[in-house]
């Protein structure tokens, strides 16, 4: 069961493809964005994360830090953004496996993989919206910068 607006966010730290650590509760006064996805190279995750990458300056502007999160490596992460120039954090939820993401009910354990979803926090932490898609469903940069600018 995914995690539910107006939950407080489980806290993680996760390490990225930037060989830095990110630690949730370390955010606080900035709106989060968790775009949680199945795989690094798999064609709809290259497409939207191309995406991000070209609309990184609207989640900016809102004040928004973006996150990619997957069970992937960082090797694997580190090659993912090096190939699509990807400047934000991306997040290897990777030993234990779907750790961070279970915590947010998004690992498909039958699958061994993340679920496509996006988790937008507030600056204290609350979950504000949950958009589930189909794994081979691309998700909406404009939907989830109109859900952002509707939180404070």
């Amino acid at each position: 069961m995914p995690i539910k607006v107006g939950d407080k966010a489980p806290d993680f730290t996760l390490k990225a493809n930037d060989d830095k650590e990110y630690k949730l509760s370390d955010l606080k006064g900035h709106k989060v964005v968790l775009a949680f996805y199945p795989l690094d190279f798999s064609p709809v995750c290259s497409k939207e994360h191309a995406c991000f990458v070209d609309d990184l300056k609207q989640f900016d502007s809102l004040d928004a830090r973006v996150f990619g999160v997957s069970v992937d490596s960082v090797w694997a992460h580190k090659a993912f953004a090096d190939k699509l120039g990807i400047k934000y954090p991306l997040l290897a939820d990777f030993e234990p496996k779907g750790a961070v993401a279970k915590k947010f009910g998004l690992y498909l354990e039958e699958k061994g993989i993340t679920n496509r979803a996006t988790v937008l926090i507030d600056g204290e932490g609350i979950v504000r919206q949950v958009m589930l898609h189909d794994i081979p469903e691309q998700r909406s940069n404009a939907a989830i910068v109109e859900a952002l600018k509707k939180i404070a």
